[in-house]
């Protein structure tokens, strides 16, 4: 079984790069026509992500994700148009993304009775996540099914931001390979995603206190596989599904943030300097 599921996830990935060529050159020709920089962020519509310079967007900036770099961020600015939902939900939709090859999806029947509690097993240790099932179906649903294939195992998270008025750390891209040495130049860092999207939830009334966990996004209904962890009390607008709160492990996020960055975005935020590896996420369910 295990050995299916690491090739279903190497197949998945060998597809996530296919897709990334393409949405690469698609970006290329944008920024000729338009230009270098927070354009680039405006267009790339693709990219999921948070723009987590807490500004909206794809990342948490105070204004998952998208700048143009690490985008698959959430940004304060996204639209929150996605239409109410009567939680908690007994069908979900999941929308397929990639240009290219068939990702695995969550089913569409998800157990909105069920209780889930998530481990994020880290090189630095376990934070562990109470999972809004009955206010967040359909992205639980998600969440669970990604960490039931393994999706994350040996990934980094790759951005973590710690002034105001965005505290959070970013991980779910799963092009960034535990091994990488991660770069703020890099063009890909951050747009990597399940291949699927799917729509918000939970949006109304929402605030991003400290020990929220919630969906990255390049704007509105585009949530995939990134998502933010957050370890202070953080103001964004109800762009960016909550879909679980930190029970333990938040001194291992603050230990990163208060680490400092290897380089900044400019979108805010950066590369953490202290290394944060996923090394498998786990479900329980009861």
């Amino acid at each position: 079984m295990a050995g299916s599921r690491e090739r279903e996830r190497r197949r998945a990935r060998e597809r996530y790069e296919r897709a990334r060529e393409v949405r690469l050159a698609r970006q290329r020709k944008l920024r000729q026509r338009f230009g270098i920089g927070l354009a680039v962020a405006c267009v790339i519509g693709l990219i999921a992500g948070l723009t987590i310079a807490f500004t909206g967007g794809g990342t948490p900036k105070a204004t998952p994700s998208a700048s143009a770099k690490a985008s698959a961020s959430a940004s304060a600015t996204a639209s929150t148009s996605a239409a109410a939902v009567a939680e908690p939900a007994t069908h979900c939709t999941y929308t397929q993304s990639s240009s290219t090859g068939k990702p695995s999806m969550p089913s569409v029947t998800p157990d909105y009775k069920a209780a889930y509690t998530a481990t994020i097993n880290t090189n630095l240790g376990k934070v562990v996540i109470n999972l809004l099932n009955s206010k967040a179906t359909c992205t639980v649903n998600s969440f669970v099914h990604l960490a039931e294939t393994n999706f994350w195992n040996n990934t980094q998270c790759h951005r973590v931001s710690n002034s105001a008025p965005l505290y959070m750390l970013q991980c779910g891209d799963p092009t960034v390979a535990a091994a990488q040495k991660l770069s703020c130049s890099s063009p890909t860092l951050g747009t990597g995603g399940p291949g699927y999207s799917f729509a918000d939830e939970n949006l109304t009334g929402a605030t991003y206190k400290a020990r929220t966990v919630a969906m990255a996004n390049s704007g509105a209904n585009t949530n995939g596989s990134q998502f933010f962890l957050v370890f202070k009390d953080t103001t964004l607008t109800p762009s960016y599904t909550p879909f679980g709160t930190i029970t333990s492990g938040l001194d291992i996020l603050q230990k990163v943030a208060n680490a400092g960055t290897s380089c900044t975005f400019s979108a805010g935020g950066g590369v953490p300097k202290e290394k944060v590896v996923i090394n498998s996420v786990t479900i329980k369910k009861s």
